[in-house]
């Protein structure tokens, strides 16, 4: 079991998510890192899809009445155990019964993830235990954790071995790297120089339904479109030409034209965004971007 004792900035219940679910309206969600989210779960012995923690900029306290094993990874939070050990990122942890665990602030970028031995026992809604902020569902009721809340843990059923994980190495200062979007070709060389020529800024409306963009114009031939599918990654140009990086729990149909597609790859620097961040963009091929996708987590034993 896992007690909140005092609730972060926005904690949520996550696994991979709900694809296939667009013609629902339901968004596939899940951790905006799959790749750091499943690289959590193997450290401690769950399948990759078990239910953790997505934890953003400002963690919890939270206590394990009986212990766990547990395993934290994506960027560094200060952190502290009550215990007085030290608290490792990309590694397993070992909490005794009654120890507690209290995550303040994000050192730098976004999110991390925390996964618990057993994964969280939530209720499976449409083949997901994720919450869908948007649809009010899913995780625990539907909302981010508050203090009070208790979380169930599912059965163990590897034992516990000591693991240590080396995440792929993605410079955070580089641009993020996209494929060309179904409408390129509406946008104007000035617009296309507006957008892979600029810096822009992450707007302090961005949450997990889409990253809003400032900075210079980026302008097009036509500004609506006839509503289109539309999936996390995409970047739609609305009239006012300041972009929108789609999220994770974002619209399945959109009217905006696409100018481009955040790569899988840099899903995991996407998903390290906040306030006041900036962002510029590059182009690779679909190929390539398909090889970047094949990289993953080192995991080793210890000892």
């Amino acid at each position: 079991m896992i007690e909140v004792l005092q609730a972060g900035l926005c904690d949520l219940v996550m696994d991979r998510g709900r694809p296939g679910q667009s013609a629902l309206g339901v968004p596939a969600g899940g951790a905006a890192d799959p790749d750091a989210f499943a690289a959590a779960n193997r450290l401690v012995g769950n399948d990759d899809g078990a239910a953790g923690l997505e934890i953003a900029q400002r963690g919890p306290l939270l206590r394990f009445p009986r212990g766990a094993v547990v395993a934290l990874t994506g960027v560094p939070f200060a952190a502290r155990r009550s215990s007085g050990a030290p608290v490792a990122w990309n590694e397993t942890l070992v909490l005794a019964a009654g120890e507690s665990l209290h995550l303040e602030q994000a050192r730098h970028g976004c999110r991390c993830w925390l996964a618990v031995q057993g994964g969280i026992a939530v209720p499976s809604l449409l083949g997901s235990r994720s919450t869908f902020l948007p649809g009010a569902f899913g995780g625990h009721a539907g909302r981010a954790l508050r203090a009070g809340d208790c979380l169930a843990l599912g059965m163990a059923v590897r034992e516990v071995r000591l693991r240590r994980g080396r995440p792929p190495l993605r410079d955070a200062a580089t641009p993020l790297r996209v494929v060309a979007g179904p409408q390129a070709g509406q946008f104007d060389d000035a617009g296309l120089a507006a957008f892979f020529g600029s810096a822009y800024r992450v707007d302090a409306a961005a949450d997990r339904r889409g990253v809003r963009l400032a900075g210079p114009a980026v302008s097009h031939v036509r500004g609506e479109l006839p509503s289109q599918g539309v999936l996390p990654g995409a970047i739609q140009v609305p009239p006012d030409g300041q972009p929108i990086i789609l999220g994770w729990d974002g619209p399945v149909t959109g009217g905006y034209p696409v100018i481009a597609t955040v790569i899988g790859a840099d899903w995991s620097r996407l998903a390290q965004l906040r306030t006041g961040d900036a962002a510029r963009f590059a182009t690779v091929g679909v190929e390539a971007a398909r090889a970047l996708a094949q990289e993953d987590w080192d995991i080793r034993d210890l000892g």
